[in-house]
């Protein structure tokens, strides 16, 4: 399924499209994709918030396949081999970025699905080191949403700092939050879920939140964190007057509408934070799916065939879908 230029996703802007199957270089792999996870990232890629890099890309970065062939030097996995390929895709290794621990601000990134072809399609080519090994505890569909929906979740999770026991305000309840939460549930957090939508809190409840209500709702306690998994900027200021002292926001997506003023001393006096969370590291993927395995978390998803990626994004646009649909190839 490939994208010629963004349009709104009720135009279906995907087609459906022969391209050659592509041959991995030195130090790459082949994957037969077997299914890939429908993220708002690839929405936003086909409706252009992120412009595509290059005309015929082929969206989708949550990619569970199994190796078909492997490029000269490539000895990591065997044919065969189960892994899964993630948003992001390459990095320099040398810059000061990936030196320190932080590749994932590397400036030279390249990411699947947006720079590279992704996994709507049968065939991906990854770096070998790029590709993950995945839990044998979690089947094909119910890893795809973990590849990305959960590694950033994940992420944010760091990024705002919680510690087991916090008292945590998740904002937005879809693909990702519902990973999060179970991350959350096993730190033995107090979890408060802010969602507009009857399906997402039915979801919520069953996963075990403590409390659920609306974005303009006062949770019951001060938050220690907040994860913002919503693009609306608009749910920042709400955010912060929910945060407790020396409490952080951490904003998951990629993408975000206009964040309006912010008053001072009733946002951010007392050493509330706001902080972005930018793509991960591999080693961020790598603890994550260790401990998606030995929860073993559990992805809501919607199987839905590779043909019918329009109607998925549009699903995922308006707040359709109960969790995450994933693509079967």
């Amino acid at each position: 399924m490939t994208l010629e230029r963004p349009a709104p996703i009720e135009t279906n802007p995907l087609r459906l499209t022969d391209k050659p199957k592509p041959v991995p270089a030195p130090g790459e792999i082949c994957v037969r994709v077997r299914a890939c996870g429908v993220c708002r990232t690839d929405l936003h890629v086909a409706e252009g918030d992120l412009a595509p890099k290059h005309r015929g890309i082929v969206p989708g970065h949550e990619i569970v396949g199994t190796v078909e062939q492997s490029g000269p030097g490539s000895e990591r996995f065997a044919t065969g081999t189960r892994v899964g390929i993630a948003w992001l895709r390459y990095t320099d290794g040398t810059c000061e970025y990936c030196r320190s621990g932080r590749e994932n601000l590397c400036p030279n990134a390249l990411f699947t699905g947006w720079d590279r072809d992704g996994g709507y399609a049968e065939y991906a080519v990854v770096r070998e080191d790029f590709a993950y090994r995945l839990p044998d505890a979690i089947d094909d569909e119910h890893a795809a949403p973990l590849l990305c929906a959960g590694i950033i979740g994940f992420r944010a999770i760091k990024r705002a700092g919680v510690v087991p026991g916090a008292t945590v305000g998740l904002y937005g309840f879809g693909g990702s939050a519902h990973l999060a939460l179970q991350v959350l549930r096993h730190w033995n957090c107090r979890v408060f879920v802010m969602s507009r939508g009857g399906v997402h809190r039915d979801l919520a409840s069953e996963l075990g939140a403590d409390w659920i209500g609306d974005a303009s709702e006062a949770p019951p306690a001060p938050l220690d964190a907040a994860i913002l998994f919503a693009p609306a900027g608009e749910l920042v200021p709400a955010v912060m007057s929910a945060l407790g002292r020396g409490g952080v926001l951490a904003i998951a997506g990629i993408h975000l509408t206009q964040i309006p003023p912010l008053d001072y001393a009733a946002h951010l006096f007392d050493e509330r934070e706001i902080r972005s969370v930018t793509a991960n590291t591999r080693a961020d993927g790598e603890e994550f799916l260790a401990i998606a395995g030995a929860i073993p978390i559990k992805s809501a998803t919607v199987g839905m065939r590779l043909e019918d990626a329009n109607g998925a994004l549009n699903m995922l646009k308006h707040d359709e879908l109960r969790g995450a649909a994933v693509l079967h190839v």
